[in-house]
């Protein structure tokens, strides 16, 4: 029996990022505008944002997502009365299939949503730029990432254009908002788990509530507590706190914010407030935190100095 190979077709060939943002901007932000010759789309995580595309003026809400043509003007402003979040990608991609997306903006689903969560997670962990600086024009690799970080990134996005084209529009390029959204299918509760605690990582800088967690999911209140204390023990809000001292613990090694810095970035209502949560969880206030941290990385530094120095002498 002889077999043959089935060459198979790839609608969208990608081997270029230009740049990955996440962006928590104030709810006075204006951007001017810029075009360049490369494809981008931008998805509004929080708040209401109104942007220019060329000629063309469109309203976007939380979920919503554009995507602007290489040379496509665009810019764009805060709308809403909440403090707009939004993730930018831009890329190079030639694929015919692309032109499907000019001048195209629907609302996500959430398996969609979930994928531009795992291009972020794994940006933070394939680059050593920051993902909130706007004027990054280069991302550059991080020196030690995750085997494949760089690459599943264009498989997410692969998979996303996919599913975007698959599910929000009809073949002759007209939105289909008021068809039904499928919702995900969970095949497993710890899949489950592990999808709402990316989401919580998504939005760590938010004030998240149990009934946006049920709603987001489908999901109801008994549902998910006992998902949270059969696998973690705890509630989930109590998780939600847990990673979001995990994250203060990871900006104060970081050394980039003070304490009262960290504690707006992360949402806490005060200064006091983020000290006692810190402490409560810890056992240690955030002062004691960063001068052990401070300490154990002099010792680090010194006893490497030392090893060199002695090797110096051999």
């Amino acid at each position: 029996m002889a077999y043959c190979s089935t060459a198979l077709t790839i609608e969208f060939e990608i081997h270029e990022i230009i740049t990955v943002h996440y962006f928590e901007y104030m709810k006075d932000f204006v951007f001017s505008g810029e075009s360049h010759d490369f494809w981008e789309f931008l998805y509004v995580d929080k708040g209401e944002i109104t942007v220019q595309a060329n000629q063309s003026i469109y309203q976007l809400k939380a979920g919503d997502v554009i995507f602007h043509k290489p040379n496509e003007f665009h810019a764009l402003k805060a709308s809403g009365n909440k403090a707009p979040n939004l993730v930018v990608m831009s890329f190079r991609c030639s694929s015919e299939s692309m032109r499907f997306f000019e001048e195209k903006s629907c609302s996500l689903n959430q398996e969609e949503r979930f994928l531009i969560s795992r291009i972020i997670a794994e940006a933070k962990q394939a680059f050593s730029t920051p993902l909130h600086i706007p004027s990054v024009e280069k991302v550059e690799l991080s020196p030690s990432p995750p085997f494949g970080a760089a690459q599943l990134i264009l498989l997410y996005l692969q998979v996303f254009l996919i599913h975007v084209k698959r599910n929000h529009f009809e073949e002759g390029g007209i939105p289909i908002h008021n068809l039904p959204t499928e919702q995900m299918v969970l095949s497993s509760n710890s899949s489950h788990l592990e999808q709402i605690i990316q989401f919580m990582e998504f939005h760590i800088c938010e004030h998240l509530t149990i009934k946006t967690i049920c709603n987001e999911f489908s999901i109801s209140r008994s549902t998910l507590h006992s998902l949270f204390h059969k696998e973690k023990n705890c509630g989930a809000i109590d998780y939600f706190n847990l990673m979001k001292i995990e994250r203060s613990k990871e900006i104060m090694r970081d050394g980039n914010m003070n304490f009262t810095e960290i504690a707006y970035f992360l949402s806490y209502s005060s200064l006091q407030y983020f000290s006692k949560q810190f402490k409560k969880t810890t056992g240690m206030s955030p002062l004691e935190y960063f001068n052990s941290v401070k300490k154990y990385s002099n010792e680090i530094t010194n006893a490497s100095k030392k090893r060199r120095e002695d090797n110096r002498m051999i």
